[in-house]
């Protein structure tokens, strides 16, 4: 450590004040949630309601199915992927207007970004256990999208 920096430190500590406002709980109240507004609200049942179907292709095997990429539920399931990225696009924009909130709008921009790869990457598995991967990697992210808006949002640092 050098000798400037030991001396502020003594001097932060030996001063009363700075002890007092350490002791002190964080004057900055947390942000208001965004999860009841309609735009978030809707993303998190989305979300939701694509996870199952995730999670019940993977329990039931039906992604196995020769040709299952190329079929109507998962074509359907695809345009259904697209939207919701698209609505996370339209979160995150919402959030940077508001100039708030900085941590969920970066999360649901990347969160619009990774769920067109993970769902390419259902596409294109060329085994059972890549495909396993993709569908679990597709179904966390699902859940991941849930859960960063439905978060008790935290004061900024």
């Amino acid at each position: 450590m050098s000798c400037s920096l030991a001396l502020a430190v003594s001097l932060l500590l030996s001063d009363p004040a700075v002890a007092v406002a350490a002791a002190q709980p964080a004057s900055a109240t947390a942000p208001a949630s965004v999860a009841s507004e309609p735009l978030f609200a809707d993303i998190v049942a989305r979300s939701g309601g694509l996870k199952a179907v995730v999670d019940g292709w993977m329990a039931s095997g039906a992604a196995d199915a020769e040709g299952f990429t190329a079929s109507p539920v998962f074509t359907g399931f695809k345009a259904q992927i697209v939207e919701l990225a698209a609505r996370d696009l339209q979160g995150h924009l919402v959030l940077k207007d508001r100039g708030t909130d900085g941590d969920l709008k970066c999360i649901l921009r990347g969160i619009s970004e990774d769920m067109p790869l993970k769902l390419a990457a259902v596409e294109g598995a060329a085994s059972k256990a890549e495909r396993d991967v993709a569908l679990s990697e597709l179904s966390y992210l699902l859940n991941d999208n849930v859960e960063v808006i439905t978060a008790p949002p935290q004061p900024e640092v």
